[in-house]
């Protein structure tokens, strides 16, 4: 769900407004408050339950801070420098990328690496 506005089922309260901007940018999904699984987190305002947030499973995580990270550099990770790309496994530490099954493995792709150049960047960053 991207843009500003009405949420598709949802409305358009202040409150979704407000938290639309932190449920995309972890990859969840937001939902009327009565479609809310076991597992949905459901935001309650002032006594009314608003809107209830699906969050990604952890996996899809990794790839979607992967995707705003290529955003914000604006161009594929794998094109960057040696120390722009070090900045990134710390920001992926710092996140808790590399606790995701294949998170090394996942990241390196992504930056065009192999896992152990990945390993000398976190432990070039433990070291520092």
């Amino acid at each position: 769900m991207t843009g500003t506005g009405d949420v598709t089922g949802i409305g358009d309260e202040p409150f979704i407004t407000a938290v639309k901007p932190l449920v995309d940018a972890m990859g969840g999904e937001m939902l009327p408050p009565d479609q809310a699984g076991e597992d949905d987190v459901v935001l309650t305002w002032e006594g009314t339950d608003v809107v209830a947030v699906r969050l990604p499973q952890l996996a899809d995580s990794l790839d979607h801070i992967l995707a705003a990270l290529e955003r914000k550099q604006g161009k594929p990770l794998a094109e960057l420098d040696r120390k722009a790309k070090q900045e990134v496994v710390r920001i992926l530490e710092a996140r808790g990328a590399f606790s995701v099954r294949h998170g090394v493995e996942t990241v390196a792709s992504a930056l065009g690496v192999s896992r152990f150049t990945v390993y000398n960047y976190l432990n070039r960053e433990k070291e520092a």
